[in-house]
């Protein structure tokens, strides 16, 4: 039986987040996600998309990539363009582990953008991780899943969104409680508001009585408290207007 995955998009673009960012990455955007986090900006993902071998994935990834074939700049020795795993949530697809095995293989570095309420502990031990820990204003922070933790190694990265102040002093005490800053990168990536197209109805409403907090505010409490953690914003957001696909 040939193996499909359920595919919203493939793109050429540049990471915008994580310590990979500003780099050349192509996206390969998965069909669905049993979250609705208060600020998803990719809710299209929850249902749009179309089924793909392994194969023709494969093929797109490889048309993408070969103009970057003999560039210069290397990661760890891997070709460029990274290749990340995104959606929805790609561990949804049991498919998504053999095609991350298969373009490890194929010597691209690749990342997988999960939401932290799903086993990370399957995937190729090649892959960089990059898992969420959802903040309380997600209204999603109860499926987080503790014991992913263990697994994560130094070459994975755990991102906590941050909307409000509340989420800000949360991540700190789940940064001490875990010791998280021995173990992986720690990013802080503030809440871009979502334009009116991104708005869906499905999505969790951010908990009452939180108090928003600002990009300035968030990277002033950061260099306050002296935390170790990476200050991030989306930066497809500044290059292209918020609501467009395809970047």
């Amino acid at each position: 039986m040939t193996e499909t995955l359920v595919v919203n998009e493939i793109y050429l673009s540049l990471q915008g987040e994580s310590t990979f960012a500003g780099l050349p990455c192509i996206f390969i955007r998965l069909t669905a996600c049993d979250l609705r986090c208060s600020y998803c900006d990719t809710a299209y993902a929850f249902t749009e998309g179309k089924k793909k071998s392994l194969a023709e994935i494969l093929e797109k990834v490889r048309e993408l990539a070969a103009p970057l074939a003999n560039s210069k700049l290397e990661i760890e020795n891997s070709k460029l363009p990274l290749v990340e795993l995104t959606g929805g949530e790609p561990l949804l697809q049991k498919n998504s582990w053999p095609l991350m095995q298969q373009l490890c293989d194929d010597g691209f570095t690749v990342l997988i953008e999960t939401s932290g309420a799903h086993d990370v502990s399957k995937i190729d031990s090649r892959v960089h991780r990059i898992m969420d820990l959802k903040c309380p204003s997600s209204g999603e922070v109860e499926r987080n899943l503790f014991s992913n933790i263990a697994y994560l190694r130094p070459t994975d990265e755990i991102k906590f969104v941050i909307g409000t102040v509340e989420d800000y002093e949360w991540a700190k005490q789940q940064i001490a409680a875990h010791k998280l800053d021995s173990i992986c990168p720690l990013l802080f990536s503030w809440v871009h508001p979502l334009a009116p197209a991104q708005q869906n109805k499905v999505l969790k409403k951010v908990p009452a009585g939180l108090t928003p907090i600002s990009r300035k505010d968030l990277a002033e409490k950061i260099i306050a408290d002296a935390l170790p953690v990476r200050f991030q914003i989306q930066q497809h957001k500044i290059i292209w207007p918020p609501e467009q696909r395809g970047v």
